[in-house]
């Protein structure tokens, strides 16, 4: 049977809603950090309701200067903080749970996905804090999966929904982290253990490499509203989603089934490029972008929303924190998460 969806009222925030562009709430004008934290403690509630309305929502006009300002307002906007786990992506850790947002390179975009929707627990609330503003692009850019759902093909939906998806990853050397840093450990013992007890499939490879696979759904539904939802990396970790040059220079350092990363349907079959590119035109006919203020906050849904980053020149100094733990069993998966085959 399925869940009736249960959507909240507005609230009466004044939330400014403009095309193409995520929610912006702005606060009054506040004095320091402590008015700062009196104005989220009072309001805190309301905000995480319209969360849940919109999917994410940017607060402009917070007097956020240092990392600690925004570590402070995590606290009283987070109930409890989430653990990044089977690390992708190179980010610097600042402490407290505070991390870079990325440490890729400023012309290199990042394409929309959900935070890691390929472990069994994941972050339903993300924060993102901006420093310091680029020159020009670098915004998080934001994406309702809700419309992305809608916006699919239905024939590719349903494969998906009856499959799920399967992530493919290499860990190499010198391309991608290794997996000492993914898994953060030097041992090879606890990254078995740690993939028996997650329900992933591995093989070391020679001395230094690893190869993982792992099943998991590619629609979930958010506990709360209980609105199905696309969520997955599925396009964003699938070798169509490079550019071809960048492409045909990875498949011939690590051959086909090399690749730091690939994705299929979860039966194991293989996604065309036609498949890939029906993914990402339905991410970007979602998605929404703000150029970045010092001081911005902006909270996003893990369930409801993927987010990504455009290219960028100049400083960019973006924060994020993640919180509010979801079990992927809590989630309605369409099928049940699997060690994904090993070939």
């Amino acid at each position: 049977m399925t869940p009736e969806t249960a959507l909240p009222q507005p609230t009466g925030l004044p939330v400014q809603c403009l095309p193409g562009k995520p929610p912006v709430l702005r606060t009054p004008r506040l004095a320091g950090q402590a008015s700062a934290r009196a104005w989220a403690v009072e309001h805190t509630e309301a905000i995480r309701t319209e969360l849940l309305r919109h999917g994410h929502i940017l607060i402009r006009g917070l007097p956020i200067e240092r990392q600690e300002h925004f570590a402070d307002l995590r606290d009283v906007l987070v109930r409890q903080r989430a653990a990044y786990r089977e690390k992708a992506t190179p980010r610097s850790d600042f402490g407290a749970d505070v991390y870079s947002s990325t440490d890729l390179p400023p012309m290199q975009p990042i394409r929309q996905h959900n935070e890691n929707s390929y472990t069994l627990d994941f972050p339903g609330l993300l924060l993102f804090c901006c420093l310091d503003a680029p020159d020009t692009g670098g915004a998080t850019t934001v994406a309702d999966v809700r419309q992305v759902l809608k916006a699919l093909p239905s024939d590719l939906v349903e494969r998906f929904r009856a499959t799920g998806w399967l992530l493919n990853r290499n860990y190499h050397a010198h391309a991608g982290l290794p997996w000492q840093t993914a898994f953060s450990t030097d041992e090879r013992e606890d990254v078995a253990e740690y993939c028996e007890r997650n329900l992933i499939g591995h093989s070391w490879q020679g001395e230094a490499g690893l190869r993982t696979v792992q099943r998991r759904s590619a629609l979930v539904r958010h506990p709360r509203t209980h609105e199905e939802v696309w969520f997955n990396h599925a396009a964003f970790w699938s070798r169509w989603s490079l550019d071809k040059d960048i492409r045909d220079v990875m498949e011939m350092t690590f051959g086909t089934d090399g690749l730091p990363f690939d994705t299929a349907f979860g039966d194991g079959s293989a996604l065309t490029a036609q498949d890939v590119d029906a993914l990402n035109e339905a991410y970007d006919s979602a998605t929404r972008r703000e150029s970045w203020q010092p001081g911005d906050l902006m909270l996003v849904d893990n369930i409801l929303s993927a987010h990504g980053r455009d290219a960028y020149r100049g400083s960019r100094r973006i924060l994020v924190a993640m919180g509010e733990p979801v079990a992927l069993r809590d989630s309605s998966p369409t099928v049940s998460p699997a060690p994904g085959p090993l070939t």
